[in-house]
């Protein structure tokens, strides 16, 4: 029997927070954090990272465990969050990174097909001898949909293509796809349904909020940590429009204005990914009403399963 997994998932400033803790308490779960920014140190007020007092409320995993000069990939966060799955009763994924959520749902052999550093160099010389077209006319022999969906300048995915091949003797584009139920956990998948106007306005809220809070001082510790505007860390909404601030490239007002712009962009991105997954259940509630009935909702489903 597959290990059951319930998330909380969706656009950001919907809520996701407090109705996880509740669930949590009510359910005796683990909260793990499924944001690809809470993960480091430091950056707590851009990222709506738990409070110390929200965290004390139940255990927290996979928050600030990463220096902000550090890089993570999506395989990283996957390997370390089965880990904590494995080892607690109830876990709650919590977040809106789709791609990590995407991570969890591929069995864990999925993309096992391995490297041979031989083939690919053979590859590699093609195209310095010939060029990116070359090798993509190879592709187009013993994969042809493959080769409609890749460019001939994409070489790196060209070659990766063509050494599947070498490999399996299977296209990668006839590999089977993994489906819902080959997923390695039992998800039960949840996301709170605001109206479109009220969630950007939430939004808006939120990032009046973090400057109030010290979001432009939170930034400023950073940069004079030494960080580099570059860093993995430092893509993250808030961070990426407050340097410029810092190095007089553009003004204060500007920045929050922009901020909010893109956040609302992200928080529409996010609804559209998440609307794709056909196992989320949409909770429909308005900010000022009680947030029991969703609790109610998901603990009831939660133990029905479990009997």
């Amino acid at each position: 029997m597959k290990k059951r997994v319930l998330g909380l998932v969706g656009p950001t400033a919907s809520g996701k927070t407090a109705l996880s803790l509740l669930a949590a308490e009510r359910l005796g779960g683990d909260i793990l954090c499924m944001d690809s920014m809470q993960i480091y140190r430091g950056m707590d007020i851009g990222t709506a990272k738990p409070t110390k007092e929200e965290q004390a409320r139940a255990p927290h995993h996979l928050h600030s465990f990463l220096d902000p000069d550090e890089t993570f990939s999506v395989s990283q966060y996957a390997q370390k969050a089965r880990e904590v799955i494995e080892r607690v009763d109830v876990p709650i994924l919590v977040g809106g990174t789709g791609m990590y959520l995407q991570s969890l749902s591929l069995p864990m052999d999925y993309g096992a097909v391995g490297g041979d550093e031989s083939i690919r160099k053979k590859y590699h010389a093609i195209v310095d001898a010939q060029g990116p077209e070359a090798l993509h006319d190879l592709l187009k022999k013993v994969d042809p949909l493959s080769a409609q969906k890749l460019h001939p300048n994409d070489v790196r995915r060209v070659v990766r293509a063509l050494e599947v091949y070498d490999l399996t003797g299977v296209p990668l584009s006839s590999q089977k796809m993994p489906e819902p139920e080959d997923a390695p956990y039992d998800f039960q998948l949840y996301a709170i349904d605001l109206p479109r106007n009220m969630l950007y306005d939430r939004v808006e809220r939120r990032v009046d909020d973090m400057m109030a809070r010290g979001l432009l001082e939170e930034v400023r510790r950073l940069k004079d940590s030494g960080l580099s505007p570059d860093a993995q860390s430092m893509q993250g909404l808030g961070y990426k429009e407050l340097w410029p601030v810092l190095t007089g490239e553009t003004s204060l007002s500007d920045a929050v204005s922009l901020l909010k712009l893109r956040t609302r962009h992200y928080a529409k991105r996010q609804l559209t990914w998440f609307k794709r997954d056909e196992r989320i259940q949409w909770l429909p509630w308005s900010p000022g009403k009680d947030l029991e009935p969703l609790v109610e909702i998901i603990c009831a489903s939660w133990n029905k399963r479990e009997i």
